[in-house]
């Protein structure tokens, strides 16, 4: 007697089968176990989608970002700022992961520790630094998702460009060129980053 292979029997495998979970879906605590295969994921559409390592150029502005962003969302008691490694659940079950992403504390009301499972829709503010690997098509999907699922502002950065697209919708509205600087709008208020100031050139 044969006995049928259950997803959570194939996540213990170091081989990831994707078509079973294709075919089966995924819970939030299967893909929250998934192993150290030296991969980072994102969940879309019932497939595991292999985010590719960021160079680094992409991990420094990054860091940079969050640097200025969650100091002053720390200092001004606003809310949470996460990493590229904070997934966010979708309302149709995928899992995205901003590179940069800021959580209103009006939506952590009552919350004193925040949980180790995922969050329940988008955040706030999205933060995707283009990447070599990104396509237009990817970007573009992940921010409508991002804004179906409660997104208020979203920041692309484009770093060969040294310029940043803003969106309150899927569409851009402007973009925002070396002279210019980030706004946080009425979503982060009063926080501003000149873009001098991100893409600032090495001097040690």
């Amino acid at each position: 007697m044969t006995q049928a292979i259950t997803l959570p029997n194939v996540l213990n495998e170091q081989q990831i089968d994707r078509n079973l979970i294709s075919s089966q879906g995924m819970t939030d605590e299967e893909f929250m176990s998934l192993p150290d295969d030296g991969n980072r994921y994102e969940y879309v559409d019932r497939e595991l989608v292999i985010v590719a390592n960021s160079g680094l150029e992409h991990g420094y502005l990054a860091l940079v970002l969050g640097y200025f962003l969650t100091g002053f969302v720390r200092v001004n008691k606003l809310g949470v700022t996460c990493d590229s490694s904070t997934a966010f659940k979708m309302k149709t079950g995928n899992k995205r992961s901003p590179d940069l992403a800021f959580i209103d504390r009006s939506r952590l009301q009552g919350v004193k520790r925040l949980p180790k499972g995922f969050f329940e829709g988008a955040p706030d503010l999205a933060v995707e630094i283009i990447s070599p690997s990104n396509t237009f098509e990817e970007i573009h999907n992940k921010l409508v998702e991002y804004f179906e699922n409660g997104t208020r502002l979203a920041w692309v950065i484009l770093p060969d460009e040294e310029s940043v697209l803003v969106y309150h919708q899927p569409k851009p509205s402007q973009l925002l060129k070396l002279e210019d600087s980030l706004d946080g709008e009425d979503v982060i208020s009063g926080f501003s980053l000149a873009l001098t100031e991100l893409f600032q050139e090495l001097s040690f």
